[in-house]
C-alpha cells in the first residue's frame, strides 16, 4: 500500500488539530515539571506550519516536510521546536522528491526522523523525554509493515507511543528542566512524550 502526499497532508492537519485540542493538557503537564509553555509553543508552531503549507502548496513529500521542519525550528521556543523540526527535516531527506511512499519508505523516513532527534538531543531510553514515546512507536511501525499493512502498522505505532508516554510517569527525569526536580518528577507524564503520542495518534488516523 502506497502512502500518498494527500494522506501525509492529512496527518499534518490532524497533528495541528490534536495539538490545539490538547493545548491545555500539554500546558498542565509542562507546568508540573517544566516551563509551562509546551502546549502554547506547539500550538503556535503547528499553526505557523499549516499556514506555510496552505500558502506554498508543496507537491512533493520532501518539500512538504522541509517546510514544516524549518517552520517549527524558527517558530517554536524551547527544546521542542528544534527537536520536532529536526524530526521532520530528516523525514523529508529520507522520503525524497516523490509524491508517495511505500510502507518501507515511510518506515525509513520515521526512523530517519528519530535518528535526527537522537543526534540533536542525545536522549536515552528512560530519560523521561519524547524519545520514550517516539522510539517504541517507530520500532512498532517497522514491525507492523511486515505484511505491508500500513494502517495496522500505524495503529501499532500509536499504541506503542501512548504506552511509552504513560510509562514516563514512573520515571525520574534525567534531561532538561524536569531533571532539576529529581525524584519529584516521578508521578508526572513528560509533556514531550505526550505530544509525541498525539503525533502518532494522528498518523494512525490519517492512514486508517
Amino acid at each position: 500500500m502506497a502512502v500518498t502526499l494527500e494522506q501525509l497532508l492529512n496527518w499534518l492537519q490532524l497533528i495541528d488539530e490534536h495539538i490545539i485540542e490538547q493545548r491545555g493538557y500539554l500546558t498542565e503537564l509542562d507546568s508540573a515539571i517544566g516551563d509551562g509553555d509546551h502546549g502554547a509553543n506547539l500550538a503556535r508552531g503547528a499553526a505557523a506550519a499549516s499556514n506555510k503549507v496552505d500558502f506554498e502548496h508543496p507537491e512533493y513529500i520532501d518539500d512538504l516536510f522541509k517546510l514544516v521542519g524549518m517552520t517549527l525550528v524558527s517558530s517554536v521556543g524551547g527544546a521542542s521546536g528544534p527537536l520536532y523540526g529536526t524530526f521532520f527535516l530528516r523525514f523529508a531527506s529520507s522520503a525524497g522528491h516523490v509524491a508517495e511512499l511505500s510502507a518501507a519508505q515511510l518506515a525509513s523516513a520515521l526512523e530517519a526522523g528519530l535518528a535526527g532527534v537522537v543526534e540533536r538531543g542525545h536522549p536515552e531510553r528512560d530519560d523521561k523525554t519524547m524519545f520514550d514515546a517516539m522510539e517504541p512507536a517507530v520500532l512498532a511501525f517497522r514491525t507492523g509493515i511486515v505484511d505491508g499493512d500500513v494502517p495496522y502498522a500505524a495503529v501499532l505505532a500509536s499504541h506503542a507511543a501512548q504506552a511509552g508516554c504513560d510509562a514516563t510517569a514512573g520515571l525520574v527525569a534525567r534531561k532538561g528542566r524536569a531533571s532539576y526536580l529529581g525524584e519529584r518528577s516521578v508521578g508526572h507524564i513528560d509533556p514531550g512524550a505526550a505530544s509525541t503520542a498525539l503525533l502518532f495518534q494522528a498518523l494512525a488516523e490519517a492512514l486508517a
